[in-house]
């Protein structure tokens, strides 16, 4: 399959394992799962014809691992980003002491002012490392990177998780605890 292709069923599969999974008619089971063969159903029956093994490929390359299959491969989730109501069961966690988010610059006065705000999803979510939140923060314009404070929130009671695909998630970030990221070239 190529490279478009898999782009294609990846931001599919998205919108109906994050956001719309009753328009498939899907429900999504405690932690996000769904059975593998109800969402291949489901697919051809919505004219996006998947079969397994293209499901399996999109999984394992998907460059934000944004999917998960279980032990068993009989069920698979959306990693993180939903917006519609699931218990991801994700179990609270350590996390390092410095993480990042990127966002696009036209929203970086309002994250100064207000912080990190899950909006219409389940959490913050946020990068262990600086490339990741600039690719991400890139994705819609000029990207402004911020450092996260994570041991001093830890400290301070803020809860911490991270997902299978090593994206840290957390219901807020004051602004206390951002600090910009020097552009090069910035003065």
């Amino acid at each position: 399959m190529n490279e478009q292709h898999q782009i294609q069923i990846s931001k599919f599969l998205s919108k109906y394992l994050r956001h719309e999974p009753e328009a498939l008619g899907l429900e999504l089971q405690p932690g996000g799962w769904v059975f593998v063969e109800e969402l291949l159903a489901a697919c051809n029956r919505s004219g996006m014809p998947l079969t397994r093994e293209q499901l399996e490929e999109v999984v394992q390359n998907n460059d934000k691992q944004r999917f998960s299959l279980d032990e068993g491969e009989t069920r698979i989730r959306a990693n993180q980003g939903h917006s519609t109501p699931v218990d991801l069961q994700l179990e609270p966690g350590e996390p390092p002491a410095v993480l990042y988010h990127g966002t696009p610059e036209k929203f970086s006065a309002a994250v100064d002012r207000e912080g990190l705000k899950k909006m219409e999803r389940h959490h913050v979510h946020l990068s262990p490392d600086e490339a990741t939140a600039l690719k991400l923060g890139a994705r819609r314009g000029r990207p402004v990177v911020y450092v996260v404070d994570a041991a001093a929130m830890r400290r301070d009671g803020h809860t911490f998780y991270r997902s299978e695909n090593g994206v840290w998630l957390v219901d807020r970030v004051p602004p206390e605890y951002l600090h910009r990221v020097p552009r090069a070239g910035a003065r």
